[in-house]
């Protein structure tokens, strides 16, 4: 019974966002309200709320979710964070590809990008997870080795999702983005163990 009743609940979840998505996408984000979108959904303003607590996590569901602080966290004994990192985003890239969500998740992008209250508070959530790496690496390398390896590391990250997120929205097909992601990632774990002059001769 407990099965049917979660199963239940993500049904309506994943309800209410596919209803604000389609909504955001056609409207704008500033332009529909919380009201509208509980009744698209056909569900009660405080139901809503129990699944999406702001109007602004309706539209940022999943942004800054990748769980940095525990994949470096969980990673096997002998793995540095940066190998548990790269192993991670490695796979990522590797299961990109074609994607019948693809143009949910570019209309997405869009509504976030045209947006100045969503960017903000996108920038805040990567600012939490940033926050949350550096509590984790800080044991092993003390807070303030592990603040900057923590920005450094998001900054990689951040930019390898907007440099993906771009190849997309410009037209490139996603099988073509994905190979462009897999290709930056090894770039991008590879200058931050080696510095910038790994670079030299690419």
């Amino acid at each position: 019974m407990s099965g049917l009743r979660e199963r239940k609940k993500q049904q309506t979840r994943q309800r209410i966002a596919e209803v604000a998505a389609r909504m955001f996408a056609e409207r704008g984000f500033d332009a529909v309200t919380v009201n509208e979108i509980a009744e698209a959904a056909d569900v009660a303003k405080a139901t809503l709320f129990g699944y999406f607590p702001t109007k602004e996590s309706l539209a940022l569901d999943g942004v800054g979710g990748d769980d940095l602080a525990g994949i470096v966290a969980r990673r096997p004994a002998g793995r540095t964070p940066l190998e548990a990192l790269r192993a991670h985003y490695r796979a990522f890239a590797a299961g990109q590809g074609p994607d019948t969500h693809l143009d949910a998740l570019l209309a997405r992008v869009r509504v976030i990008q045209d947006s100045p209250a969503l960017r903000d508070a996108a920038n805040n959530l990567l600012y939490q997870q940033r926050q949350a790496l550096t509590q984790v690496l800080t044991d092993d390398y003390g807070p303030t080795v592990a603040a900057l390896a923590a920005a450094q590391i998001a900054a990689c990250l951040t930019t390898l999702q907007e440099s993906y997120f771009q190849h997309l929205l410009t037209g490139a097909g996603a099988q073509d983005a994905a190979r462009a992601l897999a290709r930056d990632v090894e770039l991008a774990f590879d200058l931050l163990e080696h510095g910038i002059g790994q670079a030299e001769g690419r």
